[in-house]
């Protein structure tokens, strides 16, 4: 009887997540075999390509949404201080590999941009003030500048202050060392890197069709979509890392933490500028609050963009609605989902989120002429004739059960992994690129704990000095880390004012 081929390790998806994935686990340990499949015929060619994404280097330091405002006017900044703390752990892990000297260069990936948040109104004002004075005091953020004054915010974003009316009430906070990631070029970057590598493959154009336990691990089935041809090839370990996808392949492993998991689609998309007399007015990534009555997802923001070392302006985004799970996907996605049991929770979701839907099908019908006034807001002066619609990638968000509300609607990513170790799956969107080593840290620690804390503990600690909860409470290290990481990935220079340590 022929036997199937095997490996230890299939990676479903060549986006961020599995690149991460699969070169953590190659440096933790060498000999591990493993292969990455991937649909489409190259990689990060959907969420983690950069017109498909803001490309934010999420650090908590401009995104309003990660810093709410409770009803005594207290600002709640954990979430930006656990975010800021993931994302210099994904830093470490880049710094790591440019320090090999093998992976090359991290200014194909990631630039230096400085971080703004940019309010209108009394309220908006007193919520920016309140939030400055809380994040200052903790060391992740201890450079942010706060400012009302709009001559000074005049010299932050030359682009927006000109033609607004004098008496309109602004105020503005700034972070010089923000960043700016192209998460495509990081993939496929740490894509080359693991084919440099014995026992790693990376194979296009191929769709995972079905997942079946086996001794100790699973089958997987695998067709090439060119040729119809398809494979089983056996692994003692599955990823899950398809974006939107993950959900239908989850539901097909069987396994008894997929149950109750539904998925609502949700699509965007940008206004995008190309033209340099305009791009080179705004140097910044600037975010706002969302309208009332808006989704989180909807804050918008006047990003600048950085894609193969040439600078563009985004503006959105606006949201979207469709029922495929991928951009490139079916709309039969969202119905060939629905299971006995996850369609109480989407039936539930669906009832207790009419303004939501309703506020999808607003931003679908609007004209550019509206998409404009919206940006008008951030840049009084934008002209049509400069802009132009850019569609992003898909977000697939969360739809789990809930014992009082029957079924809610999450905004973020988790991590679905079965009981044995063997088959983990990312669900859910942002800020996922920026820290997706933090999430696949979480998996390594879950799927394969005594490896973790055992034969790969030295070498987490060699790639990793530093993780969250350290970098949360430790300020000198944190200061420490910071520096470093900034250096490797040559976002400051290196001077004899940098202070070396021991």
């Amino acid at each position: 009887m022929a036997h199937n081929e095997a490996v230890d390790v299939v990676l479903v998806g060549a986006g961020i997540m599995s690149a991460t994935l699969a070169v953590l686990l190659k440096e933790l340990d060498p000999a591990i075999k493993l292969e990455v499949v991937e649909l489409m015929d190259s990689g990060a060619a959907e969420s983690s390509n950069p017109w498909n994404n803001a490309g934010t280097g999420h650090a908590g330091l401009c995104e309003l949404n990660y810093t709410p405002q409770a009803a005594d006017g207290t600002v709640d900044i954990k979430k930006a201080v656990h975010i800021n703390t993931q994302f210099e752990v994904s830093k470490q892990f880049w710094s790591y590999l440019t320090k090999k000297g093998t992976f090359g260069s991290c200014k194909s990936f990631i630039s230096p941009v400085p971080h703004l948040s940019f309010v209108q109104g009394d309220d908006g004002v007193s919520f920016l003030k309140e939030r400055f004075k809380t994040l200052i005091k903790h060391h992740a953020f201890s450079d942010m500048e706060y400012t009302e004054d709009k001559a000074k915010m005049a010299e932050w974003m030359p682009l927006m202050m000109p033609g607004r009316a004098p008496d309109e009430v602004l105020a503005a906070t700034r972070v010089m060392n923000g960043t700016d990631v192209n998460f495509g070029a990081l993939t496929n970057q740490l894509l080359q890197h693991l084919t440099s590598a014995p026992d790693a493959q990376v194979k296009y154009c191929k769709r995972v069709t079905d997942l079946k336990r086996n001794n100790g691990g699973w089958t997987v089935s695998i067709k090439d979509v060119n040729t119809g041809n398809t494979r089983d090839v056996d692994a003692k370990f599955v990823f899950l890392g398809a974006g939107g996808a993950a959900l239908p392949l989850l539901q097909a492993s069987g396994i008894e933490e997929s149950k109750g998991f539904g998925g609502f689609p949700i699509s965007g998309q940008w206004l995008r500028c190309d033209n340099p007399e305009v791009v080179k007015q705004h140097q910044a990534k600037v975010y706002s609050q969302a309208a009332v009555g808006s989704p989180p997802m909807s804050v918008p923001h006047l990003d600048t963009r950085v894609v193969d070392g040439k600078k563009s302006l985004l503006f959105g985004p606006y949201a979207g609605f469709t029922t495929k799970f991928l951009k490139h996907g079916s709309f039969m996605d969202l119905p060939m989902s629905v299971r006995l049991g996850n369609i109480g929770p989407m039936l539930a979701v669906a009832k207790n989120n009419m303004d939501l839907t309703k506020y999808l099908v607003s931003e679908v019908m609007q004209s550019m002429e509206q998409r404009l006034e919206s940006l008008r807001r951030f840049y009084p002066l934008a002209k049509a004739e400069d802009w132009r619609l850019e569609v992003a990638g898909q977000r697939v968000q969360i739809i789990k059960k809930d014992p009082k509300k029957g079924g809610v609607l999450q905004f973020g990513t988790e991590l679905v992994a079965a009981k044995d170790g063997s088959l983990a799956a990312l669900l859910g969107a942002s800020p996922g690129a920026s820290v997706t080593v933090s999430i696949m840290l979480e998996l390594i620690e879950k799927c394969f704990p005594n490896k973790a804390s055992g034969e790969w503990a030295a070498k987490l600690a060699e790639i990793f000095p530093a993780r969250e909860k350290v970098l949360e409470t430790d300020a000198a290290l944190y200061r420490k880390i910071n520096a470093q990481n900034n250096i490797a990935l040559e976002l400051v220079e290196e001077s004899s004012e940098t202070p070396s340590y021991a």
